[in-house]
């Protein structure tokens, strides 16, 4: 971040680089769109770039670009819209619509089965947290913040925040069924 502050601007991709696929798990948590989150991930990075002049250096840059992406995914959810999403199909040559094949690349049908239950019961379970405990789940397991940042974050001690992590493992462990455990 200094060098990019000090006109290095060339060096921001090497900060998207880091943390896109962090901040794109942390924001799909929030939409539960992969679409969804792709966008509002661009859009938070387009912020940032747009807010490097308000960067406080004496905080994270993690920490800060955190923050902007709940915010942004938070403001995306309140107006987000069913929207429907037009095909256009290539036509042949006597005009009509071209068949288009996709190829299969699903996993074993089982298994599919199996990860889907599982990450459903588990989205399920982890929707019926409390506020505080469903948020710092989403910023440790899927932002994938260390903890000193989530303390920073949150302004809380880092003392509390393993504490309520703890808490929060706990009580998603007792909202899954036995056989998931």
């Amino acid at each position: 971040m200094a060098g990019i502050l000090d006109g290095q601007e060339e060096l921001f991709t090497v900060l998207v680089a880091r943390y896109q696929t962090r901040l794109f798990r942390f924001i799909t948590r929030y939409t539960g769109d992969a679409e969804d989150a792709r966008d509002v991930t661009q859009e938070v990075f387009f912020k940032v770039y747009s807010a490097l002049d308000t960067y406080d250096s004496r905080y994270k840059f993690s920490t800060w670009l955190f923050r902007i992406g709940g915010n942004a995914a938070i403001d995306h959810i309140r107006r987000r819209k069913a929207r429907p999403v037009p095909i256009d199909l290539p036509l042949t040559e006597d005009g009509e619509v071209q068949q288009v094949e996709f190829p299969d690349t699903r996993p074993d049908p089982l298994e599919a089965l199996s990860r889907t239950r599982l990450r459903h019961e588990l989205d399920a379970a982890i929707e019926r947290l409390p506020d505080d405990y469903r948020e710092l789940i989403s910023l440790r397991h899927y932002g994938e913040l260390p903890y000193e940042e989530i303390a920073e974050l949150k302004g809380m001690p880092l003392g509390t925040v393993k504490n309520k992590l703890f808490r929060a493992r706990q009580a998603l462990r007792d909202l899954l069924p036995k056989s998931t455990v």
